[in-house]
C-alpha cells in the first residue's frame, strides 16, 4: 500500500524551505571542505548524502545533516596525519560504531554528557577555527598545531602590514563578514536569502570584476574528487587512528543529538527518537567513509533555518540534498569563482557562533563550577587535541559532581553541665557531634579535623542519623577514631545511628561494649 500523498500546501512549504536550506548549506559545505584541507566537492558529497540518505531515515524529522564546522579542526588534523585514504577509513569505522550504538539503544545516553563539556568542546573548536581562518583571510599558510596558530599571530600581523596582496585578501574577507553581519540585521523577508550566500556571491563578483589578486577554489569535479574505498583496515593498528575514531564518534554523536534536542524545542512536530537518529547519522557517515568524503553531523544552523523557513516534513531536507546534487553536477565551475578569503569569512562567522558568548556570563553567575568545566575543556583542546580536551572536560565534570554530592556538615554542640543540689557540680556534660549529608573520602579531612579537635577527656555523643551515605573509607576512619578516643581518654563514645530499613527508629550503641 503506497503512502498517502502530501497535501499541496505541505509540499509547497517543504519545497520553499528546501531551497532556503540549500542556499545556507552551499557555502558552508564548500567552506568547511576547503578549511579541512580536502577538495571542495567532498563537502558537497557529504551534504548530498546528508539530504538524500539521512533525510529519508527515521529519527528526527526537521534537523538537517551535512559537514559541520565543529569537526573542521579534527578533520584537518586527520587529513594532515593520515591523508584522504585514512580519513575515509576513520569516517567509515566511526559510522559503523554509531550504527552499533544506536542499535544497542545507547543514543539517549549521549545526552548524559554535561552541557558544559559540550559547550567547552564547541568553544575550543570555535576558537581554533577562527584563529586558523585568520591566516586564510590574509592568504597566508596557517601553522598546523593549535598553539602554533596563536603564537603565529604576530607574524601574521607583520605579513599583512608588509604585503599588499595580503591586505587585499584581508579586505575581501572583512567586507564579506561585514555583509553577513549587516544582512542579519535586515527585516525578516529580506533575510529569506541567507547572508552567507549573498556575501560570497558579492565577493566573487567584485573579485572577478576588479581582477583582484585573491586566491580562489581549485575545482576537480565531483567524480574526480571522490576516492571510493572499502577502507584501509591496516591503519586500525595505529593507536592514533583508533583515538581519532573514538573522538569522531563521540563528537559527531554528541553534536547531532544535542542539535536534535535543540531543534525539538523549535517546532511542534514529532519528537526525535535518539536511538534511530544515531543509526541514521551512522549510516550517513558509513556511506561518506566509503565515498572518501567528509564526516557529517546534524547541524543546528541548517536545521534551525529549515524550521524557520516553514518546513512541515522531512521532504524539505531530502530536497535540499537533491538541489546540492544538481548544483554539483550542472554548475561545478561556479565553485571555482568563490574567493578563499570569502569562504574563510563564512567560517569565522560560523566559529563565532560556536562560542558561548551569551551563556558563559550567566553560567558564571549561577553555576561557577560548570563555567570552570567549560573553560578548562576549551583550554585543554587549544593546548592539546580534541580527544584529550574532551576527556579532560569529562574527567573534571565527574570530579566536580563527586565533590558536590559528597557535601557533609559536622555540627558540634556542648551539652549543658550537669548539676546536683547535694553534690554540686557533677562535671562537664558530653559533647554532641552530628554528621549530616554524604560522608565520602573526599570530605574525610573535614570530618577527622573536627573530631580530632574535640576535648580528649569528654564523653562524645556521635549522631549519624542525618547521614545519607557513608563509604568504606569514612566508616573505617570513624571506627578507628572511636577506638582511639576510648582508649586514650578512658571515656565512652555513644553512636546514634538509624536502624535497618524495617525500623527507622534511632538506636544508641555504646562503642566501648
Amino acid at each position: 500500500m503506497s503512502p498517502p500523498a502530501l497535501p499541496w500546501r505541505t509540499l509547497r512549504a517543504d519545497l520553499s524551505a528546501s531551497v532556503v536550506v540549500f542556499l545556507v548549506a552551499l557555502p558552508l559545505c564548500v567552506g568547511i571542505a576547503v578549511a579541512s584541507g580536502v577538495p571542495a566537492e567532498l563537502g558537497l558529497v557529504t551534504g548530498i548524502v546528508g539530504g538524500l540518505v539521512v533525510g529519508f531515515m527515521p529519527g528526527s524529522s526537521m534537523q538537517v545533516s551535512g559537514p559541520a564546522a565543529g569537526l573542521t579542526v579534527l578533520v584537518a588534523e586527520a587529513v594532515d596525519r593520515y591523508g584522504l585514504a585514512g580519513l575515509g577509513t576513520i569516517v567509515l569505522v566511526a559510522g559503523l560504531l554509531q550504527v552499533g550504538l544506536g542499535l544497542l539503544r545507547l543514543g539517549r545516553w549521549f545526552r548524559a554528557i554535561t552541557v558544559s563539556v559540550v559547550q567547552g568542546m564547541l568553544a575550543g573548536i570555535g576558537l581554533l577555527l577562527i584563529v586558523g581562518q585568520l591566516y586564510v583571510l590574509a592568504g597566508v599558510a596557517a601553522p598546523h598545531t593549535g598553539p602554533g596558530k596563536f603564537t603565529g599571530l604576530p607574524g601574521l600581523v607583520g605579513e599583512v602590514v608588509t604585503s599588499a596582496p595580503a591586505r587585499v585578501s584581508l579586505a575581501v574577507g572583512v567586507a564579506t563578514i561585514a555583509v553577513m553581519v549587516g544582512w542579519d540585521g535586515l527585516p525578516g523577508r529580506l533575510r529569506t536569502v541567507p547572508g552567507a550566500l549573498v556575501a560570497v556571491v558579492a565577493a566573487a563578483g567584485v573579485t572577478a570584476a576588479l581582477g583582484l589578486p585573491v586566491d580562489t577554489i581549485e575545482v576537480e569535479g565531483l567524480l574526480a574528487a571522490m576516492q571510493p574505498s572499502l577502507g584501509h583496515w591496516g591503519t586500525l593498528a595505529d593507536v592514533g587512528v583508533l583515538a581519532t575514531i573514538a573522538t569522531f564518534t563521540l563528537v559527531a554523536s554528541a553534536e547531532s543529538l544535542f542539535s536534535a534536542a535543540a531543534v525539538d524545542r523549535l517546532h511542534r512536530g514529532p519528537r526525535t527518537d535518539f536511538d534511530r537518529e544515531l543509526v541514521a547519522q551512522g549510516t550517513g557517515n558509513t556511506i561518506c567513509g566509503l565515498l572518501g568524503a567528509l564526516p557529517m553531523t546534524a547541524v543546528i544552523v541548517r536545521s534551525s533555518a529549515n524550521v524557520r523557513a516553514g518546513a512541515r516534513t522531512k521532504a524539505s531536507r531530502v530536497l535540499h540534498g537533491l538541489w546540492l546534487l544538481l548544483f554539483a553536477a550542472a554548475a561545478p565551475g561556479l565553485i571555482g569563482l568563490m574567493p578563499l578569503p570569502a569562504l574563510a569569512a563564512v567560517l569565522v562567522h560560523a566559529g563565532v557562533k560556536l562560542l558561548p558568548l551569551r551563556a558563559l556570563p550567566e553560567l558564571w553567575r549561577q553555576h561557577r563550577g560548570e563555567a570552570v568545566v567549560l573553560a578548562v575543556t576549551a583550554l585543554a583542546i587549544l593546548t592539546t587535541d580534541m580527544f584529550t580536551g574532551v576527556l579532560v572536560g569529562l574527567g573534571l565534570a565527574v570530579v566536580k559532581t563527586a565533590w558536590e554530592i559528597s557535601h557533609v556538615r559536622v555540627t558540634v554542640r556542648e551539652v549543658p553541665v550537669a548539676r546536683d543540689a547535694a553534690v554540686g557540680d557533677a562535671g562537664p556534660g558530653p559533647v554532641e557531634v552530628a554528621i549530616t549529608g554524604n560522608a565520602t573520602f573526599l570530605r574525610l579531612p573535614t570530618i577527622l579535623t573536627t573530631l580530632n579537635d574535640l576535648p580528649a577527656d569528654r564523653t562524645v555523643r556521635l549522631d549519624l542519623r542525618g547521614l545519607r551515605h557513608v563509604d568504606h573509607a569514612c566508616r573505617t576512619a570513624l571506627d578507628t577514631w572511636i577506638e582511639t578516643h576510648n582508649r586514650n581518654a578512658g571515656v565512652s563514645v555513644h553512636v546514634v545511628a538509624p536502624r535497618p530499613a524495617e525500623d527507622d527508629r534511632p538506636r544508641t550503641v555504646d562503642a566501648t561494649d
